[in-house]
């Protein structure tokens, strides 16, 4: 502690009474790595001379000092050089005090390092020098002193990146928030990024100056005007476009997206209109088909979107892959501003309608995700409510799918094609009735029976009923069951008792036995099962009982001549089989078929 706060006298007294001079902290540090740290000069003298190490590696195997560098205290650099030891050994980042120096960006430490013999050629374990370390921080005055005594301004690191790349990325922390008033914050933070902005300007302005090439890609085809417009530095932009001559050509470059596309992406509109003065194809695609105005819209950046379309970008461009546009981009996220902008450019009033690979609108998206505001401005552009997709979905389908309430109530409210059918032959009555929306499935029940070609049966033969039982959907099967005509199966002779027996929804079939005529509890399937073979099968023990009560034949055998008690025995269903034997006496001597008994049945299960 008397290190941390420079304490001469306190540190003094403690040596002087037997104090362990190179103790080290939980990070390693000794009490000159502390006092180095914090630029504590009389302290950093008085341990040296009572005999500290100078060269003792503490936190990241790093010397005092590396951290007097790094934290720009040049009288204690000076102190801790006079001791003496291997000034470019490494810390186990490979970064040398040099580099330690660059990035602490105080000149007078760089040149005492120098002086001393550093040397500037030395990299980290990525590759980089201090000249990067330099760029990257904007020290510009470190950076005119590096280069001056000698550094290489076109030196790459291991991913290929050169000082120009770093000085046009350093601004890392352009959104750093204060504390203090909202409106306050807002000014200081803007002064902050226009004073680094300069800093990056005037830093990359002296490395053009000293033969810096700016064509230099990194190893996924990267150059510095990559590097500026993803950073949405505008003054380093219009330097490096002004040194390559206002061109940037793309078709020989290795980079998957352009400098409009990183300026775009990340918002940055200042940038991204230094870029469009350029003579560039505005609908230039990335490796995905993208443009930029596809990914300014997919991330909500107005003003971005704005820049683009009032250059002439167009929205109708569909990428590669999912063959979407911008508007379809801007709905996904539900940025209805973009949205807004898109449309309001559009002088074709059928780009509403734009299909994806899979057939869908933005409305259709819209919709899918819950983005009301989106789906009340498309309705208001009078996009089709009744478009369908690949697999012959509406909107409506959609809507019911994935749940979102209020966008289905605007949907309804457009007099939406209620008995629309997939390709499966599903109307939006059987979404509401399998996902349990029971409320959904009143309305769209009371439309629908209305028309007078109303089909409830899917390809399947499948009812809205059936799939209500299916998914145990209680409030739908009584929907349903309120309607007279749901009250007779119609449709796949595999009932909705069986659907509801299968899946083991008691209260479900409890429901229908005791709507219907209970005759429903011996309907057979297609196969001749009874609800009590599915009951038996599955090993639905509390269905099996409710079947049984309501006078389920407990002998009635299927089309290969088995009855429940054999299905059971089959499939080692042994509670099953203990009910049917012992509660309702199901005959042990009947046989299938193949002549087979129930006992062979369980016999033959147990040899498996």
């Amino acid at each position: 502690m008397t290190a941390v706060h420079g304490r001469f006298t306190r540190s003094q007294t403690l040596i002087q009474n037997g104090g362990e001079i190179d103790c080290v902290d939980k990070d390693g540090n000794t009490p000159l790595h502390v006092a180095a740290r914090y630029g504590h000069e009389l302290l950093i003298n008085t341990l040296i001379t009572s005999g500290a190490d100078t060269a003792k590696c503490g936190i990241h195997s790093m010397f005092p000092l590396h951290l007097a560098a790094l934290n720009a205290h040049s009288d204690c650099c000076r102190k801790l050089l006079s001791s003496g030891f291997e000034i470019d050994t490494p810390d186990k980042f490979g970064r040398t005090c040099l580099h330690a120096a660059a990035a602490g960006g105080n000149v007078e430490c760089i040149k005492l390092l120098q002086s001393s013999g550093a040397d500037f050629h030395k990299k980290d374990k990525c590759g980089r020098t201090p000249l990067h370390y330099a760029a990257a921080n904007c020290h510009f005055h470190c950076i005119e002193t590096l280069v001056t005594t000698g550094a290489n301004v076109n030196e790459t690191d291991d991913w290929g990146r050169t000082a120009l790349h770093y000085a046009a990325a350093s601004d890392m922390d352009r959104n750093k928030t204060t504390l203090g008033n909202a409106h306050e914050n807002s000014e200081e933070l803007e002064r902050a990024r226009e004073l680094k902005e300069k800093e990056a300007a005037l830093c990359l302005e002296f490395l053009l100056q000293n033969d810096a090439n700016p064509s230099i890609r990194d190893k996924e085809g990267y150059n510095s005007i990559h590097y500026a417009a993803a950073y949405g530095h505008r003054q380093c932009l219009e330097l490096l476009l002004e040194r390559t001559n206002n061109g940037f050509e793309e078709s020989d470059s290795g980079a998957t997206k352009s400098p409009l596309h990183l300026a775009a992406y990340n918002g940055h509109h200042q940038a991204l209109e230094v870029l469009l003065q350029s003579l560039v194809d505005l609908d230039i695609r990335d490796e995905k088909g993208r443009t930029a105005l596809d990914l300014a819209a997919f991330k909500g950046h107005t003003e971005c979107v704005e820049a683009l379309v009032n250059q002439g970008a167009s929205i109708f461009v569909k990428d590669n892959v999912t063959k979407r546009t911008p508007l379809h981009a801007s709905v996904i996220n539900g940025h209805t501003l973009c949205l807004q902008l898109l449309l309001e450019i559009a002088d074709n009033p059928e780009v509403v309608d734009v299909k994806d690979a899979k057939g869908q609108t933005p409305l259709m998206l819209a919709v899918a995700y819950g983005h009301i505001d989106a789906v009340s401005l498309l309705l208001e552009k009078e996009a089709n409510v009744d478009a369908v997709d690949i697999m012959g979905c509406t909107a409506l389908h959609r809507g019911i799918m994935t749940g979102h309430e209020e966008c289905v109530q605007m949907l309804l409210e457009q007099e939406v094609s209620i008995l629309c059918k997939d390709s499966r032959g599903r109307t939006p009555l059987h979404y509401a009735a399998a996902r349990g929306h029971a409320t959904w499935l009143s309305e769209l029940l009371q439309v629908a029976l209305s028309e007078e070609d109303c089909s409830f049966k899917d390809n399947q033969g499948y009812t809205p009923l059936h799939w209500a039982c299916y998914n145990g959907n209680e409030n739908c099967i009584e929907v349903l069951l309120e309607q007279k005509c749901f009250r007779k199966f119609i449709g796949n002779p595999f009932t909705p008792l069986h659907c509801a027996i299968i899946n083991d929804h008691e209260n479900c079939a409890s429901l229908l036995l005791g709507a219907i005529d209970s005759s429903i509890v011996n309907c057979r399937d297609d196969k001749g099962r009874t609800p009590l073979h599915a009951a038996a099968f599955a090993d639905h023990m509390e269905c099996l009982q409710l079947l049984l009560r309501h006078n389920a034949q407990v002998n009635a055998a299927d089309n290969s001549g088995k009855t429940a008690l054999m299905m059971a025995a089959e499939n080692g269903q042994a509670g099953a089989v203990d009910i049917l034997v012992n509660s309702a006496q199901a005959d042990l001597t009947v046989k299938d078929k193949d002549l087979n008994t129930p006992l062979h049945l369980a016999c033959s299960k147990v040899c498996k």
